[in-house]
């Protein structure tokens, strides 16, 4: 999964800090010329918000731009033993927190609230952005704090550091996502699929240590606990995110009741294994986590690797612009190829990266990045598409009209979704005909394209809003023991996911460790299950109102309508209610119906190929 880089929830997991406004002025003293009975001159509210604001925005956005520079070096060059990058994240992120978090900006924002009624809507959005980062970094806490930003850079180094080993040879997370694509021989799988998890038991300690750091700093702004903390930036509370969430598993219950049969038969008649288990090997899957589940199908005619491969890593990102500039988006700025890092490093570097893709928005301005490591494969091709849907969004919201505390998403999953509707649109028959990277003669099996599809998008919805919501709900509100954090990890991927360990995994595994969001952008990843529900409700709305095709063929290469409607959604940001924006676009709630109808025409094919086959879910 592509994650793009949010600061205001990582770098600014720290938050902020800028000149404490003045705390609203008292009314002068009586002078002889006024009578006691005149009444006090009326607070100009408004004007205090605005002074307020405008000195905190200023320095929020240069202590965040330091922040970003910092995390940037950190992700972009890790040397082994070597602190010195950690060390100055965790300096500048100890000043954006000292700034977010201080006790007078939290006093001055919380005053000014009171008086809700005298100030502007956009002015309460932007004091409330500010207590809700403020409450990531309150220095009432000042020392927890310190330590839990000190505790994230020390955790990113190890995670991004770590050497991988497979057949006794340094290999990279890119190196070992092919081989579980590829690799056919079962115990080879389950030796790929071991080697990616043995960085997890080095996570442990400073995974415990972060989860009373991370609650006990928002404890001391009245949250119970940060996966509470983390849900009320959808204004939602703990319990309703994890209704939502349940909610969307139980609409897509049914097609991955059918996909989970239908995979266990083929992969069991693919590793020639002949009893069929009852629930999926976890090293069978083609991803680590069994997440995606895509590169179980290759679509005849629609495999464009040999020809990524030849046109190269360059070639894919400039497409990838050419899409967006296609649909009336601007050029990237210079600064995207200047200082982005798109590529893997030379085998022979002395330092490694973070190859996990991400976007940034490194000064809530016109500097925006972006880390990946692509090469010419279709995963890459989609992921480009996806990345830049993040920087086009970053770049559509940074506008006079929005305040730089809501140069964000919507809401965070909107910001996913964006990118997942574009890798989702960049990877349809019409529009890769339309780049000659399919021949339009060829013929391709509609069925085994949505099939593909649904192992890529349905498939991951109960690993994200399943298992990794709820471990991590009770990881952070339950403060699941440390002697059961794998067994619950375990129990969750059984129950979501109908996916088992090969051998057993005790407690000297950490696996949910293995992935990197657990560690560096906690208790939100509900937000990319949300996000494809999202998806689905924009592609279906661009395909059948705007483009008029059949949603599973559309090609919005070159459509200036789809780019505008899209800008729109971006344009305002988060000064805007999420749900007010869904609604006003689609004309509906948030709901699963539209992905559920994407793949309905694939439940009558999926019933067909497991007649007689054993359901276990």
């Amino acid at each position: 999964m592509k994650k793009n880089f949010l600061p205001l929830l990582t770098a600014a997991t720290l938050a902020a800090c800028a000149p404490t406004a003045k705390t609203p002025a008292t009314t002068p003293a009586a002078t002889p010329e006024t009578t006691a009975s005149t009444p006090p001159a009326p607070q100009d509210y408004a004007a205090q918000a605005e002074e307020f604001l405008r000195n905190y925005s200023a320095e929020y956005q240069r202590l965040y731009t330091q922040s970003s520079e910092a995390e940037w070096r950190s992700n972009t060059h890790i040397v082994a033993g070597d602190t010195s990058n950690s060390g100055a994240t965790a300096r500048a992120n100890g000043r954006m927190a000292a700034f977010t978090g201080s006790s007078d900006n939290i006093l001055t924002i919380k005053a000014l609230l009171e008086h809700k009624a005298d100030l502007t809507e956009l002015q309460v959005k932007q004091l409330q952005t500010a207590l809700y980062n403020a409450a990531n970094n309150p220095q009432t806490v000042a020392d927890v704090v310190k330590r839990r930003i000190a505790a994230e850079a020390a955790q990113t180094e190890k995670l991004y550091g770590f050497d991988y080993k497979y057949q006794g040879k340094s290999v990279t997370t890119n190196d070992l996502d092919e081989l579980l694509r590829k690799e056919k021989n079962p115990a080879r799988r389950q030796q790929v699929w071991e080697a990616s998890k043995a960085i997890g038991p080095t996570l442990k300690d400073g995974l415990l240590n972060l989860r009373d750091l991370r609650n006990q700093t928002v404890q001391a702004l009245g949250y119970s606990d940060y996966f509470t903390y983390q849900a009320s930036d959808y204004g939602l509370s703990r319990e309703e995110m994890l209704t939502l969430v349940r909610k969307i598993n139980e609409e897509l219950r049914p097609l991955y009741r059918e996909l989970h049969t239908y995979a266990r038969y083929e992969l069991a008649k693919k590793y020639n294994q002949q009893q069929v288990p009852d629930y999926l090997p976890a090293h069978w899957l083609p991803n680590r986590w069994g997440q995606d589940w895509s590169a179980m199908v290759e679509v005849k005619g629609l495999n464009i690797d040999p020809v990524l491969a030849k046109k190269g890593a360059e070639w894919q990102v400039q497409q990838a612009e050419r899409f967006y500039k296609s649909l009336g988006f601007p050029a990237l700025p210079p600064v995207f190829y200047e200082k982005s890092s798109l590529y893997p490093l030379p085998k022979d570097a002395a330092y490694k990266k973070n190859n996990h893709a991400s976007a940034w928005h490194m000064n809530l301005d016109q500097d925006v990045r972006s880390l990946m490591s692509v090469e010419g494969n279709t995963e890459w091709y989609e992921t480009t598409h996806h990345e830049l849907g993040h920087i086009y969004y970053y770049l559509t919201y940074t506008n006079p009209e929005v305040p730089v505390l809501l140069r964000g998403g919507a809401n965070r999953a909107y910001h996913e979704a964006m990118g997942s509707l574009m890798g989702l649109a960049a990877t349809q028959k019409p529009f890769l005909t339309g780049l000659n990277l399919v021949d339009a003669k060829t013929q391709t099996d509609q069925t085994q394209t949505l099939l593909k599809e649904a192992l890529n998008y349905a498939t991951f919805i109960p690993f994200a809003s399943g298992v990794m919501s709820e471990w991590e709900n009770s990881f952070y509100a339950d403060k699941l023991p440390a002697d059961q954090l794998n067994a619950k990890w375990w129990e969750l991927a059984k129950k979501y996911q109908g996916i088992v360990p090969p051998t057993t995994r005790g407690e000297q595994y950490l696996d949910p460790a293995t992935k990197t969001h657990i560690n560096d952008d906690p208790a939100q990843y509900y937000d990319y299950a949300l996000s494809y529900v999202i998806l689905f409700q924009l592609h279906d709305h661009i395909a059948k109102k705007i483009l008029k095709q059949d949603p599973h063929a559309t090609n919005y290469y070159g459509s200036k309508e789809v780019g505008a409607f899209l800008a729109d959604i971006m344009r305002p940001g988060a000064s805007k209610d999420w749900q007010a924006v869904l609604k006003e676009k689609t004309g509906e709630d948030l709901s699963a119906r539209a992905m559920v109808e994407y793949f309905q025409p694939l439940m009558a094919y999926l019933k067909q190929q497991n007649k007689g086959r054993k359901y276990t879910m």
